[in-house]
């Protein structure tokens, strides 16, 4: 088991200023990290590489796309576009030695058509994911698909759609990330959400309903802690918290005291929920 931070929680913004908080993570007793890859130069990441490897912690990619990188655009050229620059995040991920690349890529965050997915825009997201996880493999990287809520994303805002989906898209590279903010809003049931994606899980975010630390605020958290552990979940636990300094977020309000006392406490209250259950998964 192996619990991470999801660097967003400091922004996007990310260079080697950022190695002291690395250290902070580590020393708090995450052993991994969320890396988010919106430069897609390689180079860029070559001294995370090193640190990373200093430090002993592990890694894993997330990512995102907008509108002139839509894999469901109607503009042939706009998705060959995604299609590239997807590649080029997994080679990132893959230089960094993370596993995965996560996030909702399928689509474009918060750009909206007025009306329902059309088949034609869910086959051309099946058909685009099937491409990129044909090259992932290549690359010894898996996807993580996420859905978002309602009021970011259309093709696959519940867990029911997403299942749909990755079952469509098919392939052994392509998995599913959960993330309990989105689910909240959502879903009638996390637990039962959950044990419906059974093992396509292949990671977790943990997320507050009001992305500040983990278990201050209305998450079931029982329901999703028991409904992992149902599944037999060996994978990461990740802790996924914004604050103003992430602006695409749209917080601009106080709600923690630091990110080190999130990042102790989150960890602390993700330890105590999980260590008992995860003991009768190992027993």
């Amino acid at each position: 088991m192996i619990y991470s931070m999801n660097l967003l929680l400091w922004g996007n913004d990310l260079n080697p200023s950022f190695f002291p908080t690395l250290e902070k993570i580590r020393e708090i007793g995450f052993g991994g990290v969320e890396i988010p890859i919106f430069d897609t130069n390689p180079a860029s990441w070559e001294p995370w590489v090193k640190k990373l490897d200093e430090l002993g912690l592990q890694r894993q990619a997330d990512t995102f796309c907008g509108a002139d990188t839509n894999l469901i655009s109607p503009d042939a050229a706009v998705r060959a576009h995604a299609l590239e620059h997807l590649k080029r995040c997994i080679d990132c991920a893959a230089l960094l030695g993370a596993p995965h690349l996560m996030g909702p890529f399928h689509s474009a965050l918060g750009v909206f058509s007025g009306a329902p997915a059309t088949g034609e825009e869910w086959k051309r997201g099946v058909e685009g994911i099937y491409n990129l996880a044909e090259y992932a493999q290549q690359q010894g990287v898996v996807l993580g698909l996420e859905y978002l809520n309602r009021f970011e994303l259309y093709l696959t805002s519940c867990g029911e759609e997403l299942v749909r989906f990755v079952d469509d898209v098919n392939h052994p590279a392509c998995r599913i990330m959960f993330d309990t903010f989105h689910a909240n809003i959502e879903e009638k049931n996390l637990g039962d959400c959950i044990r419906n994606m059974g093992d396509r899980i292949a990671f977790v975010q943990l997320s507050e309903n009001d992305r500040s630390t983990p278990g201050k605020g209305h998450v079931p958290w029982d329901s999703v802690f028991q409904a992992l552990t149902d599944i037999d979940y060996q994978g990461w636990l990740s802790i996924e918290a914004f604050s103003p300094k992430l602006t695409a977020a749209n917080i601009w309000r106080k709600m923690f005291d630091s990110e080190e006392q999130l990042m102790r406490d989150g960890l602390a209250f993700i330890q105590g929920e999980w260590e008992p259950r995860r003991a009768s998964l190992v027993r």
